[in-house]
């Protein structure tokens, strides 16, 4: 095993040099001698067959990515990040049948990379992506809707991504452009990975994220931080009834806000 230090001259990267006996157990026990760590200011890196480019940009952006996620959330929040070799064997990591499609994933208390299609991505689009399932592992999912789970997730990665909503959201732009606003919130069927219909797919997170950045706009963010933590210990009826709203009164104002934003 290789345990490799950021750069201490770049700025934005305060470092720490924690000693072997504080590695995440990942880097101790998944690949063993086969596994190289970078360690940022607070997010440990883990790497297998992984250019030592890659994990010291991903130590970089998963540390920026904590520091979203904890400005959000309001407690501290260290990334663990893992990379696997090849798509198989993060499908493996994660404990999924498969990855394909996906830039990462969160599994536990980690986030799972898979470097094939996160390569793809613009550097927006991954620092998106890795705040999006760091928020995943730090925030929780119990007992959560599809739409509030989701939508969450992509209000914190795109909160300070600085991309205009019509370019976020821009398959259900297209669609509103059309005259055709959503009916309803997604549910979990939408959701579902089809590669028959990937833009549905997007239209399901941009509808989502909407939502959840039309409460955090009409009530204020802290209110939509509550709601996520109420509607994990009682449910998102309950969570809704403490702002005066329904499901219903929801998705009525939402879909106007969808039009606003959107037409």
């Amino acid at each position: 095993m290789e345990v490799r230090d950021l750069p201490s001259g770049s700025p934005e990267q305060p470092v720490t040099a924690p000693g072997d006996r504080e590695l995440p157990v990942e880097a101790r026990g998944l690949w063993g001698d086969e596994a190289d760590v970078v360690r940022g200011a607070r997010s440990v890196v883990v790497g297998h067959h992984a250019a030592t480019e890659l994990l010291r940009d991903l130590a970089r952006r998963a540390d920026a990515a904590g520091t979203r996620v904890s400005a959000v959330l309001g407690r501290p929040v260290r990334p663990v990040v893992l990379v696997p070799g090849s798509t198989a064997e993060a499908a493996r990591v994660a404990g999924v049948g498969s990855v394909a499609g996906l830039a990462a994933v969160a599994d536990g208390g980690r986030v799972v990379v898979v470097p094939e299609y996160f390569g793809r991505l613009t550097p927006t689009g991954r620092d998106v992506v890795l705040t999006h399932e760091l928020t995943h592992v730090a925030a929780g999912t119990e007992r959560l809707p599809v739409w509030l789970y989701e939508g969450f997730a992509d209000y914190v990665g795109y909160r300070d991504a600085g991309l205009p909503v019509r370019v976020a959201a821009a398959e259900l732009a297209a669609e509103v452009r059309a005259g055709r606003l959503p009916g309803g919130l997604p549910g979990p069927e939408a959701f579902a990975p089809s590669s028959r219909d990937p833009v549905g797919l997007a239209r399901a997170y941009q509808e989502a994220w909407l939502a959840c950045r039309f409460i955090a706009e009409r009530f204020g963010e802290g209110t939509l931080v509550r709601l996520y933590r109420d509607a994990q210990t009682g449910g998102v009826d309950r969570g809704l009834a403490r702002l005066g709203l329904s499901a219903g009164t929801l998705t009525a104002r939402w879909r106007d806000y969808v039009r606003d934003q959107l037409a």
